[in-house]
């Protein structure tokens, strides 16, 4: 399982999830260009001191990152087709969060394998990336038995 964050803008949801990752042992994949520069303050407050110990690749394009990704392309969408709770996750799998001013290009959304949603309120329009990002990586971790921690159900890491 990876997270991937496309051309994120915000460093405060890039170093959360880049704590999340860290904290989970799932390695992220940033495709930029960022929308900030990558050594900010901001993202290392948000991170914390878990920049360490998070399994971070940079992509330097979208094109750039194609070249590395095996397993299934799944792209959380506001236009997405699947609840993220409805589908079947693999070990093997990306997700994908969009750029929080912009989503993804056409393009990308073509090139996912499946598109999933995080249903909402129809008043509302979008969650934080953050928390979109650890809601559908805690679903698909709990479905492929991929938390650590030993715990029945959560994994077999010790």
């Amino acid at each position: 399982m990876r997270l991937a964050l496309f051309q994120p803008d915000i460093p405060q949801n890039t170093g959360a999830l880049i704590r999340l990752t860290a904290c989970l042992g799932v390695p992220l994949d940033i495709i930029e260009p960022c929308g900030f520069l990558f050594d900010d303050r901001r993202l290392r407050r948000a991170g914390l001191d878990y920049h360490d110990q998070a399994e971070l690749r940079r992509h330097s394009s979208w094109e750039a990152y194609q070249q590395h990704l095996n397993g299934r392309l799944l792209l959380l969408t506001t236009r997405g087709g699947t609840a993220y709770t409805d589908f079947k996750y693999e070990g093997g799998d990306s997700l994908l969060l969009g750029r929080e001013s912009a989503g993804v290009p056409d393009a990308v959304h073509e090139a996912a394998t499946a598109r999933l949603v995080i249903p909402l309120r129809p008043e509302t329009r979008s969650l934080n990336v953050a928390l979109a990002g650890a809601m559908a990586l805690g679903e698909a971790l709990r479905q492929t038995d991929g938390f650590p921690g030993g715990f029945p159900g959560m994994g077999n890491q010790t």
